[in-house]
């Protein structure tokens, strides 16, 4: 049993200024029965969406949890909520047969649940609305122990996973405990509570000074109880106020296993005062324990914001690590880590942007199996920021990485200020990392990241005016880019000529400082024909790029700092590296 999808209105973010349409949710978003990673940048609805499952829901753990102002979206009235929920077994689907709807007939049925949640508000008066659910869009209520097998296990950003494990009244530690197996249905017969009991009547013994150390441990039975000469004290202040024959008696209350549990703390064998990472991974492991628990027959739902607060990145691996594997849970997980982003499968992350949501399996973008494949094994914590960017730059290789931003700032796009990410693939595989952002369907919503796809043109000098069919190679090169590439936000950028090194040579405004670092950088004779001096090192793969990008982005640097002495016109598209900040233009969104 999990949960299949979540359709939001006027919740939080995700809302419209027009009339309310049961049939058009602000967000329809399918969930898959393991782990489902939300990812963004910050304020782009993540946790709007946990908090609306929260919501219809509640947790394990008695948070407090109702419809607020802030829940309704701008100045809408109405707000509505429906969860479904697939896969249920015929132990679950027991649970809930009076609301459950099925799809398929005979004996390929299989029963769905859906839940819904409909709050309304008139002069900031919030109306009680009860969790309903049923086939159809009122449903009937729940019972309070229908809503029992529903609830989730909910993990707060910057949780005190101290505060969580300590001994307490109504710990979590405790809660978490109290549902095993182990203890559940033995309130007053499980053996804790024998050994409490066995406790309490040594208790007692130690203060009336019959209490007998065991010789093993070294005590001596003969030696009198510094608690008997307590208990005389407080007997002679008794039988003072009372009479001779009054007596006071320590007892430790008996009990049952829950207040036992509340006196519980877990915490990591041989480590003293545990940093709060550590104690961060307990507390998981602890909850992991309770969604793990036997002879359930709920929802085993884990919904945790911020996987990687008090994580170094090294325990952020080992975590995620762990839980894909994970087969019986469902997991729903918020994180702004790139860390996470590479180690998690592709097709289990889901981008929130602009209030939207885009799950990134195979049944919503182009990619292929072989591109999957791929990707989870070149997309990098480096390459994994795209997914948290405002914009993207796919370049391909470290010359354009070190070049690019220098280049943007200097023609007044700072690219890091905008939130745009230049992400080198190292190679020409740009169209494995640009359908990410390229949707399965043209009538599904475009992720509104502008992606733009800087390459060069490949073709030499020589070659260019040869004739290939139609036009030039130049031009079917050209052309070939743009029908690979160009769909939704994503769009290419082709050198004019041969590869940046010898756009930048032919460039207006950056040519001469682009000769006077390579010629300072290479050995400064043998350069008199410069053009054929950097064609054959660009033939023979001896031109050192990064180092010449490097020195020419500092060059830029330093320019915009002190100089001004070169000029870059950004409408000029004449000049040879225009194809460069026409990709910077719409990476930024302009």
């Amino acid at each position: 049993m999990h949960i299949s999808n979540i359709k939001l209105w006027n919740f939080r973010k995700y809302g419209s200024k027009g009339v309310f349409d049961p049939d058009v949710p602000n967000i329809d978003l399918n969930f898959s029965s393991g782990l489902n990673v939300l990812i963004g940048e910050n304020d782009s609805g993540k946790s709007s969406i946990i908090d609306a499952i929260k919501l219809v829901l509640r947790t394990h753990s008695f948070d407090w949890i109702r419809v607020e102002e802030k829940d309704f979206y701008n100045e809408s009235n109405r707000l509505r909520i429906e969860i479904t929920f697939d896969g249920l077994s015929p132990e679950e689907a027991k649970n809930f047969t009076e609301w459950l709807g099925w799809t398929g007939t005979g004996e390929d049925a299989l029963p769905y649940l859906r839940v819904i949640l409909d709050a309304k508000r008139n002069n900031e008066k919030i109306f009680p609305a009860d969790v309903r659910a049923g086939v159809d869009s009122e449903g009937y209520m729940l019972t309070s122990e229908a809503r029992e097998y529903l609830k989730s296990t909910y993990l707060k950003p910057l949780r005190d996973a101290e505060s969580e494990l300590i001994a307490k009244k109504n710990s979590r530690l405790s809660q978490i405990l109290i549902g095993d197996e182990a203890f559940k249905g033995k309130e007053k017969t499980h053996e804790l509570v024998g050994i409490f009991n066995n406790f309490s009547e040594d208790l007692r013994k130690y203060f009336k000074g019959e209490f007998e150390l065991p010789s093993a441990n070294g005590g001596n039975p003969s030696l009198p109880q510094e608690g008997k000469k307590i208990k005389d004290k407080i007997d002679g202040h008794i039988q003072s106020f009372y009479s001779a024959d009054q007596e006071s008696e320590f007892v430790a209350t008996r009990s049952n296993i829950k207040p036992i549990l509340e006196k519980l703390t877990l915490t990591l064998k041989d480590e003293e005062n545990p940093g709060l990472g550590t104690l961060n991974r307990l507390f998981m492991a602890a909850e992991l324990l309770h969604l793990g628990k036997e002879n359930w027959t709920g929802i085993r739902l884990g919904l945790i914001e911020e996987l990687e607060a008090h994580l170094h990145p090294q325990a952020q691996m080992q975590v995620i690590e762990a839980l894909q594997e994970q087969k019986e849970i469902q997991l729903i997980l918020t994180t702004h880590s790139p860390n996470l982003a590479s180690k998690v499968k592709l097709g289990n992350l889901i981008i929130c942007k602009d209030d939207k949501t885009f799950p990134l399996g195979s049944a919503y973008t182009n990619l292929n199996p072989s591109d999957y494949k791929f990707l989870e094994r070149f997309l990098d914590t480096t390459k994994s920021n795209l997914f948290f960017a405002k914009g993207v730059l796919l370049v391909e290789g470290w010359a354009e990485e070190l070049l690019l931003p220098a280049l943007a700032k200097k023609v007044g796009f700072d690219l890091t200020k905008r939130g745009v990410s230049v992400v080198n693939v190292a190679s020409t595989a740009f169209l494995r990392y640009s359908k990410i952002f390229v949707r399965k369907l043209p009538s599904d919503a475009k992720i509104p990241v502008p992606v733009a796809i800087i390459t060069d043109l490949d073709v030499k000098p020589d070659d260019e005016a040869t004739i290939a069919g139609n036009g030039t190679k130049k031009d079917a090169a050209i052309r070939k880019n743009r029908i690979s590439f160009d769909k939704d936000n994503v769009q290419s950028f082709t050198s004019p000529h041969w590869t940046l090194e010898y756009c930048l040579f032919k460039s207006t405004s950056l040519g001469t400082s682009f000769q006077e670092v390579v010629r300072t950088i290479h050995n400064r004779t043998n350069w008199d024909d410069f053009e054929n001096r950097l064609t054959e090192k660009l033939e023979n793969k001896s031109l050192k790029k990064t180092e010449i990008a490097d020195r020419l982005a500092q060059m830029l640097i330093d320019d915009i700092n002190n100089g001004q002495a070169i000029t870059i016109d950004p409408e000029d598209e004449t000049d040879c590296i225009n194809y460069i900040i026409k990709a910077i233009k719409h990476a930024y969104g302009n």
